[in-house]
């Protein structure tokens, strides 16, 4: 009985998600996580049709009627468009809509205490990056090294990949990524108004500073630079909310002077933060230089600077928008689908985007769905992401006071910072990933927020003899 519960329970299957797509991102188990996401894949399609067709979730979800409409329009796309990748543009309509319905669509669950659930996927977070963190610096000043590549698909690179630290991870820009999300976690999770509302035990400090020690470390060198704006950001928004909350209340000098204020702020953060990585960087180097270890399983002596091989600062992401620009010329309306971004790109332009470890993707969450889903998508998914942004804005900026230990301040700061982090990665919507998901949780999470500041009501719309709840709209 305890096991059909379960299996019915979408709260625990996003907690089991959110972790196996975490382990997707370590070397050695990459491919047996995946083997297990594949069979919680189904586990998830299953859970969305239920919540859909058999707990009507879409009546109890805020703006909904647009979520539907892109998935619709979806369908279009891949119907317009069959071929060779069809079958993954189906995959990723079915995984798009357990974003939609199962972790943005947390909201229509009216028995689930949301703030335990994240509780609980925060602790987890916590406690394996912290370790697998430990794990990685241990290995890194013991200069241990193992490289193994495939095909030139599957490559293992630790601890250093190409001049940067990886630790465990596949890949510097991932470790980068997580890092930002633990430091994340560990703000929420010393939040006292969170602790007691998930009627939950306080997290040691102790762990919350090794925590913040070790992520840190690592955002510093890995060098991700699309990791290190994303977690600029979520300081800046942070700041932004603890400087503009409650604006009924100012006069316009004061809100001149704030936004002066925060301007100098900003240039402060964004200064000190890329030169505290230039020092981090350079003292780390130099450790690792003086080191007497030698031995063929070991890292050469060559110097690590923790710095991008790469001297190219776009990292070649200038060429995939020139060719995103005549991908999204063969059919502009409704799209290519995602599946068929490697095949068209093969088959009408250069073929520049062949399907390797780095470039199956447009390294824009914007511009593909646009590309994807075409202008009319685009602006489907749009007004959904104008909708939600505004009314969370609304609730966040009008209450009366700034309460600093509220978690809706962080899933605000996370969540902006996010859509500037999908400028230069694969990271909004059409991606089976720990960042999209974690993405969609934090989108998830903030919603839960709207249903306490905006009780919604039995107001409906009459369109074609149909009364569509107003919140759906």
């Amino acid at each position: 009985m305890k096991h059909k519960a379960l299996k019915n329970d979408p709260s625990f299957f996003r907690f089991c998600y959110i972790a196996v797509l975490f382990f997707t991102n370590l070397s050695f188990i990459q491919i047996p996580a995946y083997l297990v996401v594949v069979f919680m894949f189904f586990w998830g399609i299953r859970l969305t049709f239920r919540k859909i067709f058999s707990q009507h979730c879409l009546r109890r979800m805020r703006f909904s009627i647009w979520l539907l409409a892109f998935m619709g329009l979806n369908i279009i796309t891949i119907m317009i468009h069959l071929s060779l990748g069809t079958i993954y543009s189906v995959i990723m309509f079915f995984h798009v809509g357990i974003c939609f319905f199962i972790f943005y669509g947390m909201q229509s669950e009216e028995d689930i205490n949301p703030k335990a659930e994240l509780y609980k996927v925060c602790k987890f977070i916590i406690y394996a990056t912290t370790i697998v963190g430990i794990i990685g610096f241990i290995l890194l000043m013991c200069r241990v090294k193992f490289e193994f590549s495939w095909q030139n698909v599957y490559i293992i690179k630790f601890i250093i990949f190409e001049n940067r630290f990886t630790g465990l991870f596949m890949n510097p820009n991932m470790l980068g990524f997580v890092s930002v999300v633990s430091i994340v976690c560990c703000h929420i999770i010393s939040k006292n108004d969170f602790i007691a509302q998930a009627k939950k035990p306080r997290v040691s400090r102790i762990l919350l500073a090794v925590c913040l020690t070790v992520n840190l470390f690592s955002l510093l060198l890995c060098d991700s630079n699309a990791s290190f704006v994303l977690f600029v950001c979520y300081v800046i928004f942070t700041i932004v909310f603890y400087f503009f909350s409650n604006p009924a209340r100012m006069n316009f000098k004061q809100i001149v002077v704030k936004s002066l204020a925060l301007l100098l702020a900003c240039v402060y953060i964004v200064g000190a933060a890329y030169l505290t990585r230039l020092v981090c960087q350079k003292a780390v180097s130099s450790l690792m230089s003086t080191s007497q270890l030698s031995d063929e399983a070991l890292i050469t002596q060559e110097d690590i600077t923790f710095e991008h091989q790469n001297a190219n600062l776009d990292s070649g992401r200038a060429k995939l928008i020139k060719e995103s620009v005549e991908l999204f010329k063969i059919s502009p309306l409704f799209g290519i689908g995602s599946g068929n971004i490697i095949l068209f790109s093969q088959e009408y332009l250069s073929g520049t985007l062949a399907f390797n470890y780095h470039h199956h993707d447009l390294h824009n969450g914007y511009l593909t769905i646009l590309v994807s889903s075409g202008i009319l998508g685009f602006i489907l998914f749009a007004i959904f992401g104008v909708r939600f942004g505004k009314h969370t804005v609304s609730n966040l900026f009008k209450r009366q006071k700034a309460d600093s230990q509220d978690i809706l301040p962080c899933l605000f700061a996370f969540c902006c910072g996010y859509l500037v982090y999908s400028l230069f990665e694969k990271a909004l919507l059409f991606d089976i990933s720990f960042m999209v998901m974690w993405f969609w949780y934090m989108i998830g999470q903030t919603g839960m927020y709207l249903n306490k500041y905006e009780p919604m009501e039995d107001s409906y719309y009459n369109i074609n003899k149909h009364r569509i709840p107003k919140h759906m709209i």
